[in-house]
């Protein structure tokens, strides 16, 4: 068994948090390749290394002090040195390299922002007693900035031979050599990239929550860990609000078909949420029909009636060439028999519903023309619902004994998920109801 294990910046934000990582990875022999975040946040008003490595390089590109900032880095990786006495770990030098590269105005935007990551991989590969190796010999772009994952493979062919290595996320080269970086949450990225060119059979994913949480907790404070959910289910999830991986760092690992496991660092005794494709791990780790609930405001509802518009060649194609126009993509476009909804993000329509209302009433000439806004979409998700009776009553019992009323229904041709559109006064409410009436 090969574990690849990521561990993001509230994992690795100070010295104790390294005990703590360390304490993880030689706990279990089988995490092999560690792959590091920069050190995020201590306490809710600091400062990301990150963020402070962005602010100094745009400074040293405008040609303006950047001391205070890189002084906050130099501290921090300082202490976490000291505190954890890695002087074989040579931060004052690696520093003093960076602050030099500054000054000069040799260092690009992309290699300043990585070196949170490496300058952490180097105090991990110190403390751990293993070797670091620098992502940038591992993970290589193409000319157009896209990963090439034939290239990495071959890199990574390396890291086979050695029994536990540690390495910078967040960055990779490009076929000149030069440092690029991949857009913020990166480090997730890298975790899964090197999961797939090692052929882990399972990638760690180590943050600060015990898992997906099967409602947002801010909503529901009672909302349990989703012990497991499958790519397909985490997509639609994400696409409506839920919080969750950046579908880049998933893709990698789904392809191979290698599953993560998103634990926490404080509680490593959890089991934290598994990422799957369908088969065996789903059924032994899946609790009842729904993967989770979410949902986002922000909709407007545009409801066009006309007399058998079921019968007119090109309605539908001609409204959605109306929106085209405009730059305008739906969310969700149910019908009848008279009359035909189209969802719109209200973001996408801002400035241009005047517009859209007079081209809709001149080119498509519809009886009448009802526009709703203030509206919210919640998708209840979960393959368990598929041809299982009584999931549309459950749904909808709830809401009405919440005193909530549906404005919308859609379901996907999967049954993978079911949507229904509220008030937006109405949000909190009904993503507490539909909670309870399945969770509970």
């Amino acid at each position: 068994m090969i574990k690849t294990a990521k561990f993001g910046g509230s994992s690795l934000s100070d010295a104790g948090q390294f005990q703590k990582v360390a304490a993880i990875v030689k706990a279990d022999a089988e995490r092999r390749f560690i792959v590091v975040s920069a050190p995020g946040k201590r306490f809710s008003t600091d400062d990301k290394i990150t963020d402070l490595l962005y602010r100094t390089a745009a400074l040293a590109r405008e040609r303006q002090d950047f001391s205070a900032p890189f002084s906050l880095i130099r501290d921090r990786y300082l202490s976490i040195e000291r505190e954890l006495g890695l002087a074989a770990a040579h931060m004052g030098p690696a520093l003093d390299e960076i602050e030099a590269a500054l000054r000069t105005g040799q260092a690009t935007a992309d290699f300043v922002a990585s070196r949170g990551e490496y300058l952490c991989a180097r105090l991990m590969g110190a403390y751990l007693g293993v070797p670091m190796v620098d992502a940038a010999e591992l993970v290589r772009f193409d000319e157009n900035g896209a990963v090439d994952f034939s290239a990495t493979a071959r890199c990574c062919e390396r890291l086979k031979g050695l029994d536990r290595v540690v390495i910078p996320g967040f960055y990779g080269a490009m076929p000149d050599g030069s440092v690029r970086t991949f857009s913020r949450g990166g480090s997730d990225i890298t975790g899964s990239i090197i999961a797939r060119a090692v052929e882990a059979n399972v990638y760690e994913n180590w943050t600060d929550v015990d898992g997906f949480m099967m409602a947002d907790p801010r909503i529901v404070p009672e909302a349990r860990v989703m012990h497991a959910v499958s790519y397909e289910e985490l997509r639609e999830l994400s696409y409506m609000g839920a919080s969750v991986l950046h579908e880049d760092s998933i893709f990698p690992v789904r392809q191979a078909r290698i599953p993560i496991q998103v634990r926490n660092t404080n509680r490593p005794e959890g089991g934290g949420t598994w990422i799957v494709n369908e088969g065996t791990l789903m059924k032994e780790h899946r609790q009842g029909l729904l993967a989770g609930i979410a949902g986002r405001r922000g909709f407007t509802m545009i409801t066009l009636t006309k007399e058998n518009l079921h019968k007119e060649v090109g309605f539908g194609y001609n409204l959605l060439k109306i929106l085209d126009r405009h730059g305008i993509s739906f969310e969700s476009m149910p019908c009848g028999i008279d009359n035909l909804t189209v969802i719109l993000n209200d973001a996408d329509i801002r400035g241009k519903m005047d517009l859209l209302y007079h081209e809709i009433r001149t080119e498509l000439k519809p009886d009448t023309v009802e526009i709703a806004s203030s509206i919210a979409l919640i998708a209840t998700v979960g393959r368990g619902m598929a041809r299982t009776v009584g999931v549309a009553a459950r749904l909808f019992t709830a809401l009405s004994e919440a005193g909530i009323s549906s404005r919308i229904i859609d379901q996907s041709p999967k049954e993978m998920n079911l949507i229904v559109g509220v008030d937006q006064r109405d949000f909190e409410g009904a993503v507490r109801a539909i909670y309870r009436a399945f969770c509970e």
